[in-house]
């Protein structure tokens, strides 16, 4: 049976040293999973269990090693924050998975980025409506290339960094996570059946902050390298 038009391939990241790609089916949100960002949000982190956003497939943008993206600044906003982020995603399908098993559901890791529209997200959050506008938008997930777990494990501990301009903005480690990866997997798979293509930002530290046409941004993770982002004017 046809379709009324074309549909669009999927977003497919690439494997690191290979030739192969990870097709992208949903990417899921972890908030306020770090301690000392939740409190710089405004929030109790020992209050609450996780919670998640979500994003749409295609506005996840793969970003090559060796590679400057070239990201547009946002229509609509004045305060365009940087989220560093470790990413994990799903290559075996389950649902109310069990935390000691939900390790080998996690196919590989990334570095990510969560591109906010932050004074959109905020008066979405004030209004109590749900976040899309500010989390939601077009190439809002600048993403890394993918490591298999059978080459660089998983990660209990690993430093987390986001420069901007070579100044240092966020500095952490994926320890201080409220919510490990196994956990959190294993969460959110009691609310929605996970598959194969699933891709989960875990959550970022504190020092989110704006960034601006011309400025640069470089974020890593520990054994996973780093990306480089840099801001420019929209075209019209």
């Amino acid at each position: 049976m046809p379709f009324v038009f074309t549909p669009e391939a999927p977003v497919a990241v690439p494997v690191a040293d290979s030739d192969f790609q990870f097709p992208v089916r949903r990417v899921y949100c972890v908030g306020r999973n770090y301690a000392a960002h939740a409190r710089e949000m405004g929030f109790d982190p020992d209050r609450e269990p996780p919670f998640f956003f979500c994003k749409p497939a295609d506005a996840v943008v793969p970003v090559n090693y060796g590679e400057t993206l070239e990201l547009a600044y946002p229509a609509q906003t004045h305060n365009y924050h940087y989220e560093a982020e470790l990413v994990a995603v799903i290559g075996k399908d389950g649902s109310d998975i069990a935390v000691e098993n939900a390790l080998d559901h996690v196919w590989g890791y990334a570095v990510g980025l969560d591109m906010t529209r932050r004074d959109l997200q905020m008066k979405m959050r004030e209004m109590g409506r749900p976040w899309e506008i500010g989390k939601a938008f077009d190439r809002s997930a600048p993403l890394g290339p993918i490591h298999p777990a059978s080459v660089v494990g998983h990660f209990e501990k690993a430093a987390l960094w986001l420069d901007v301009d070579g100044a240092t903005k966020q500095k952490s480690d994926v320890s201080h996570l409220i919510w490990s990866v196994a956990e959190t997997v294993a969460y959110l798979s009691k609310f929605f059946r996970l598959e194969a293509g699933d891709v989960i930002f875990t959550g970022t530290p504190e020092g989110v902050g704006a960034v601006n046409p011309g400025e640069t941004m470089v974020v890593g993770v520990e054994r996973l390298g780093e990306l480089s982002v840099k801001v420019v004017e929209a075209t019209q």
